[in-house]
């Protein structure tokens, strides 16, 4: 395939090695105009605003990667083999099914379940289990720690559908399934696929059945420690790749 894709319209060298991907168009411009100094604009096709800067002096890019798993999986896959991203870094949302999770908490995925038919387009004999990179992991888990930030680390249920989930996520709850997205399965698969590396960061947006949500305006804006985080995050895993 030529650069740019049918979906990015970037030249080759204009994102750097780690991308952070939030779903929300406007969460991705939010990010680079609020966290990051010396910014590009590098993707605005169909509005999925790709941007790339500077974080404590290290390039670091953002870019939305839309909803579902089908919209994850094609940005994913065009950044990881066509523009030499090695690091996706999800920020995103979640609902909570563990019931020890409370709005504004966040989940690292260590992997994730899901109802997706994704994987099973590659024709293999068997159930494939989609993980997080452990370095990228294992790093986030540590600046958690040094910050004192509550990071919930476990599974996660991507779901194919939003609305009436409801049958799906309480029968991965007893599993210990800390919450349900729609996105991180794709990322993880393509990660696998594409010899990269890939983690999901989730804030709890809402507690389905509880009737407990926050605003749009507080999903694109309230999620700081999350970006924070995330970018830590990059910083130090560019600090390890270069050495």
């Amino acid at each position: 395939m030529n650069i740019p894709t049918p979906h990015i319209n970037a030249n080759k060298n204009d994102f750097a090695k780690t991308v952070l991907m939030p779903g929300d168009p406007l969460r991705s411009k939010f990010i680079a105009e609020n966290f990051l100094s010396d910014v590009k604009l590098v993707n605005e096709v169909r509005c999925a605003y790709g941007y790339t800067g500077k974080y404590k002096g290290q390039s670091v890019s953002v870019m939305t990667s839309g909803m579902g798993m089908p919209s994850m999986a094609i940005y994913s896959h065009e950044l990881f083999n066509f523009y030499d991203v090695e690091n996706i870094i999800r920020v995103g949302s979640a609902g909570a099914i563990s019931e020890n999770l409370k709005i504004f908490d966040i989940i690292a995925a260590s992997s994730a379940c899901t109802n997706s038919n994704f994987a099973n387009n590659f024709q293999i004999n068997g159930s494939f289990s989609p993980q997080a990179n452990f370095d990228l992991l294992k790093i986030c888990d540590c600046i958690a720690n040094e910050k004192n930030i509550n990071l919930n680390i476990g599974p996660v249920f991507t779901s194919d559908h939003f609305y009436d989930f409801g049958n799906d996520a309480q029968s991965f709850k007893k599993f210990g399934v800390l919450g349900v997205e729609m996105e991180t399965a794709a990322l993880y698969i393509n990660a696998a696929l594409s010899g990269k590396k890939a983690l999901s960061l989730l804030t709890v947006s809402d507690i389905p059945g509880k009737n407990v949500e926050i605003s749009s305006k507080e999903r694109e804006k309230g999620f700081e420690e999350m970006i924070s985080l995330a970018l830590e995050t990059a910083i130090l895993i560019g600090e390890k790749n270069d050495k």
